[in-house]
């Protein structure tokens, strides 16, 4: 792949003067709604680092019944950000998505159960109801269960999975015995709806070896052949870097400007100010390049789910630093 992009890149470089001055348009489609985990797309937009590099971008929220390869796939957008498993298993499946930038580090992913339901460790997981997302968002979980040997049809030898949505009610309402969240949000909505971490038995997906990489930056392997686009994602990845650093080191003012941008009105700015404060443990150290030793420990596991791994082959192309080696000169 890195081979593929060097004409391309080459190419680029010969039009740069043309492209710093051309306003070019750029649609990013996020994975989820708006909200902090997105913060530094909307600090570049905002402080104008987009605009610097003769970009015009368009910001699509998500949501849970968005799957960011599908839009991408349909020509929805340009650029998704999309968790490693899903891009995964859509290039298994043909779609071929490329990773061009990683600004995520960590994972902070997590099953939150409730302590009243008996559940002390994964081994107690048999039997019960796990809330889980999908549109993509469940691969860490089918990879973990079947790492654990636990179908997921349900019975006294396997787990029942609820179709988890927007919120949390689930284990609120009795309805589920865990429920999929995140360090930097989920997790803190049970909190504020008046259980405590007392009430509560958290497995993080890294602590159980089963970590995978979350919020890279995607495009189709077709587009890497064109010059101009490359040229393009090449500012994309600078401006969108240089807005995540910035929210790293100012992650109140980071939060606001996520609320300004929230048509919804539907965050706080306490949750939004403290979803800060965890995304930046997630992006600390990161300088937005893929690391490969990351990228192979997320292979790892969706290829060790036993009969029923998440992706079966190893992958090809799958990701390129051409881009992060030209934007972070």
């Amino acid at each position: 792949m890195n081979k593929l992009l060097t004409g391309a890149m080459t190419g680029a470089m010969m039009f740069g003067g043309f492209a710093a001055q051309a306003a070019d348009d750029v649609t990013l489609q996020l994975k989820w709604v708006t909200q902090a985990q997105f913060a530094g797309y909307y600090v570049a937009l905002d402080n104008g680092f987009y605009e610097e590099e003769g970009l015009n971008v368009d910001i699509k929220p998500g949501g849970p019944d968005i799957a960011p390869s599908q839009v991408i796939a349909g020509g929805g957008a340009d650029v998704v950000l999309d968790w490693m498993p899903s891009a995964l298993a859509s290039r298994e499946k043909g779609l071929n998505v490329v990773n061009i930038a990683q600004p995520f580090a960590s994972s902070g992913m997590m099953l939150t159960c409730r302590k009243d339901s008996g559940i002390a460790s994964p081994a107690d997981f048999a039997g019960k109801t796990l809330g889980v997302w999908f549109f993509g968002n469940e691969y860490p979980f089918l990879s973990w269960m079947s790492q654990l040997g636990l179908s997921t049809d349900g019975g006294d030898d396997g787990v029942t999975v609820l179709k988890q949505g927007f919120n949390v009610d689930p284990i609120l309402q009795g309805q589920a015995d865990c429920v999929s969240t995140m360090t930097y949000n989920e997790y803190w909505q049970i909190i504020d709806a008046g259980l405590t971490p007392d009430d509560l038995i958290v497995f993080k997906y890294e602590d159980q070896g089963v970590a995978t990489l979350e919020d890279g930056m995607y495009v189709l392997e077709e587009n890497l052949n064109d010059a101009a686009f490359v040229d393009k994602m090449v500012r994309f990845v600078r401006a969108s870097m240089k807005g995540w650093k910035w929210a790293e080191e100012n992650p109140d003012a980071a939060a606001m400007i996520v609320l300004d941008n929230d048509a919804s009105g539907a965050q706080t700015e306490e949750h939004q100010k403290r979803m800060m404060g965890e995304i930046a443990k997630l992006t600390a150290g990161s300088n937005g390049a893929l690391d490969i030793a990351a990228y192979e420990r997320t292979v790892a596991s969706l290829m060790s789910g036993g009969s029923d791994p998440v992706i079966t082959m190893e992958p090809t192309g799958a990701w390129t630093h051409a881009i992060t080696d030209e934007a972070l000169k």
